[in-house]
């Protein structure tokens, strides 16, 4: 199993290598091919219209965009697919910048419906207008054809010398500034002294609604793919990379210009109508302050509301002392209940008395009653010292009684002015009511109006601050950038594509054609389709006979044959009668007869040729003996007339050969019964007796009977197949007789294999191009090359 497996790896290996062989062999269709295919890729690379792309990209400012939680809360949406917002806000904008009414403006402005192209022989390369060395002017830009007439016409200069050429008016001279009647209306050209002039100057008119129509399927508008996102980028494929990036810049600064428009015609609104309400508020603000200023005259008020709250003041203030100076009277009257009730307990300290000695009083009284409750605990009442400590307390008690008596005359004196102070005030606030009431109606119209017309002053200052500075409404990120590589054509894909083209043409060619293709080319044919041994493999030579001391692929082929021959016949017999036949004429068996005569003869062996195609003989003409069938008789008379002895008919090893040659003879009327009859096989028995090999070259087997009739006679039959030439479908009738046996010990020799193209098993290497050993592929191509740069 292994040994199988290692086989057919083999096979596909040789297979692989046959099949690249093959194609190798039209290496030079291949070469050709390429050439020509970078030919033309090159001379369209050098008159192929250029086409650059050029991109921009910018962000918009979007003001109803949420801020704080709720640009949160858009983060959340956008996180969870809810991104529309944004998303439809870029496509808004998107809209308007791909609008007509933006990319008239865009035309307009930079006149884009005017083309100029400098006319050269091949292809005409497109200028801008302000590198075009004239400018088309027109005289009436309202005439009515502009909106419906396109209008192309060429423009010369010969030393100073202008013409123009158009389809309806021809060639006119004319000069700059000339008025110049058109289709389009009155026309004139003016000078570009900055650019030089070609020989011709192509200039053509659109419409402005065919050029929006251009504009609107050549630029592209797309947001980012991310949400949220509010870039917007711009592109645009052109050849004229300048006028792209143009176009684009244009493009940008027109939308720009657009809302930029629409914001500073809302602010322009707004600040004239707060200065018309100015005006009128200015006047009421003048009134109502001619209105205060009399009521103040008139009541001989200075600051009525400074006045009034001068009195609140004073009010407030008297009444807080009445307030504190009642607080202490009423503390002083209940100590004073305390202290009537005897000696009893402590007094309390710290009620908010602000009367210095009765504070110490208390605080001395309550020291000698710690005193005395201490000492109770220890003595009588009746002890002397008890008894002291007690009139030291009513001392205290009398004293402190007489110094609040005194404290209260003194509070209640001045609670008493206050009264009347605070009685005072009233009155005095009392009369304020009606003429602040007065002032205040009056004040209140000058307040409102006041306040309005300040409002309206802030207003009008952030209007104005608003109108001078440039609104946010975009921000450019990158202007029209475009790269000095073209898109288009990308020189090196359509090299690549030339070079794979120039294989594949060749490659599809051949590959047709080795489909097509039904005939036999290597062993490995006819091994497919029977398993008749092949006895050798002949390749392909310009010599129809092998020479001397030969060492040519061909003499080689033959040395092959002939030890194939000896193992296939072995040595049972003293001689061997050989016949050669194949399916069709032009096969080559005349060829492999003479040639295997001749290589047996060099061995030294005693060889007879015989030339049995009595229909269609060649052997004396491949051996370059044609001259002897005038002078010797053929087989065809010996077949006519056999009491005529055999040796009669053979010409004996006719110079430079070293073999015998009984040739066919004239071509008889009936060659087919003179094979019948029987004497062939004399002439075969002669053979037998007096030659190592007879040789018998016989007819084709699928055109005629004669050699299935003369077929026991031989002991080998070597049949003929001509690669490249015997269609695979006849390799039926070989399959046949060799299956059926109609043929002797049949063995086939496949004659005319072109090694150089792959076929064949290896005679192609060492013989037929050298003959010092095997040659690769790759040294048989050098030297092809080498060769060819000699000459």
């Amino acid at each position: 199993m292994k040994e199988n497996k290692n086989l057919k790896v083999e096979d596909q290996e040789f297979n692989l290598k046959q099949v690249v062989e093959q194609y190798a062999y039209y290496w030079k269709w291949f070469v050709l091919s390429v050439l020509i295919c970078l030919t033309f890729a090159f001379a369209y690379l050098r008159y192929a219209e250029r086409i650059y792309n050029v991109t921009a990209k910018i962000l918009l400012q979007d003001e109803k965009k949420a801020s704080g939680d709720l640009a949160g809360l858009s983060e959340l949406a956008s996180l969870t697919g809810g991104g529309g917002a944004t998303s439809a806000f870029v496509t808004d904008q998107i809209d308007v910048m791909k609008s007509r009414r933006i990319l008239r403006n865009v035309v307009e402005s930079n006149r884009l419906n005017i083309t100029y192209f400098n006319k050269g022989r091949i292809k005409s390369t497109e200028l801008i207008e302000s590198k075009s060395p004239i400018k088309l002017v027109i005289l009436e830009p309202h005439h009515p054809r502009l909106d419906s007439v396109s209008y192309s016409f060429v423009v010369t200069d010969s030393k100073g010398k202008f013409k123009i050429k158009d389809e309806e008016g021809g060639i006119r001279d004319f000069v700059l500034g000339q008025r110049i009647q058109s289709p389009i209306g009155p026309i004139t050209f003016i000078e570009n002294r900055e650019n030089n002039w070609d020989e011709e100057l192509i200039v053509n008119f659109k419409t402005v609604e065919k050029t929006i129509d251009e504009l609107l399927s050549a630029i592209q508008i797309s947001p980012n793919k991310e949400n949220q996102s509010l870039v917007v980028n711009f592109s645009i494929s052109h050849t004229n990379k300048a006028k792209a990036t143009l176009i684009l810049n244009s493009l940008i600064e027109q939308y720009n210009k657009d809302v930029t428009e629409d914001k500073t015609r809302i602010t322009r609104t707004t600040s004239d109508f707060i200065n018309s309400r100015l005006e009128l508020i200015s006047s009421d603000l003048a009134s109502a302050d001619s209105k205060v200023a009399d009521y103040k005259d008139s009541h001989n008020l200075v600051d009525m509301s400074s006045e009034a709250e001068l009195y609140m003041q004073s009010a407030s203030e008297n009444e807080r002392k009445q307030i504190e100076y009642q607080t202490q009277l009423q503390l002083a009257d209940m100590m004073k209940g305390t202290i009537d009730n005897g000696i009893k307990t402590l007094l309390p300290s710290n009620l908010g008395l602000t009367d210095p000695s009765i504070q110490a009083n208390i605080q001395s009284y309550n020291q000698l009653m710690l005193e005395r409750d201490d000492l109770l605990k220890s003595a009588t009442p009746d002890n002397p010292v008890v008894q002291n400590l007690n009139d030291n307390l009513q001392e205290l008690n009398r004293s402190l009684q007489n110094s609040l008596d005194n404290y209260r005359q003194v509070l209640q004196s001045n609670v008493s002015v206050l009264e009347s102070q605070r009685k005072k005030f009233q009155g005095k606030l009392n009369q304020l009511p009606n003429q602040e009431r007065g002032f205040k109606d009056i004040s209140r119209q000058q307040q409102i109006v006041e306040s309005l017309y300040l409002f309206l002053l802030q207003k009008r200052e952030e209007t104005e601050i608003q109108a001078s500075a440039t609104p946010a409404i975009m921000k450019v990120i990158d202007s029209a950038y475009g790269a000095n590589i073209p898109v288009s054509p990308r020189k090196s894909i359509i090299l690549l594509g030339a070079l794979i083209i120039g294989f594949l043409i060749p490659f599809a060619i051949l590959y047709v054609k080795f489909l097509l293709d039904n005939k036999i080319h290597s062993r490995k044919d006819i091994e497919e389709k029977f398993a008749a041994p092949i006895l050798g493999e002949v390749p392909t030579s310009e010599d129809p006979i092998i020479q001397d001391n030969d060492r040519s692929s061909l003499a080689e082929a033959f040395r092959i044959l002939r030890t194939n021959l000896a193992f296939m016949l072995g040595t049972k017999k003293d001689s061997a009668v050989i016949f050669v036949t194949s399916t069709t004429s032009g096969e080559g068996k005349s060829f492999v007869s003479t040639n295997l005569s001749r290589i047996l003869s060099m061995s030294g062996k005693k060889v007879l040729l015989i030339g049995a195609d009595i229909r269609s003989p060649k052997v004396l003409d491949y051996l370059g003996l044609s001259h002897l069938q005038h002078t010797n008789i053929g087989i065809t008379q010996y077949l006519i007339n056999p009491d005529m002895d055999v040796d009669k008919i053979i010409i004996e090893k006719p110079a430079p050969y070293q073999f015998d040659i009984i040739y066919s003879g004239y071509i008889a009327p009936n060659p087919a019964e003179l094979l019948m009859n029987g004497h062939f096989d004399d002439v075969i028995k002669y053979g037998r007796e007096h030659y190592d090999y007879v040789i018998v070259d016989t007819a084709p087997v699928s055109l005629v009977t004669d050699t299935l009739l003369i077929a026991d006679n031989a002991d080998m039959t070597i049949y003929v197949a001509r690669a490249n030439y015997l269609d695979k479908r006849l390799l039926n009738v070989p399959k046949e007789l060799y299956e059926d046996g109609k043929l002797k010990n049949m063995a086939v020799v496949i004659n005319d294999v072109d090694f150089a193209r792959g076929y064949g098993y290896g005679y192609g290497y060492g013989y037929g191009y050298g003959d010092n050993g095997p040659v690769s592929l790759r040294e048989r191509l050098r030297k092809k090359l080498l060769g060819k740069k000699k000459k």
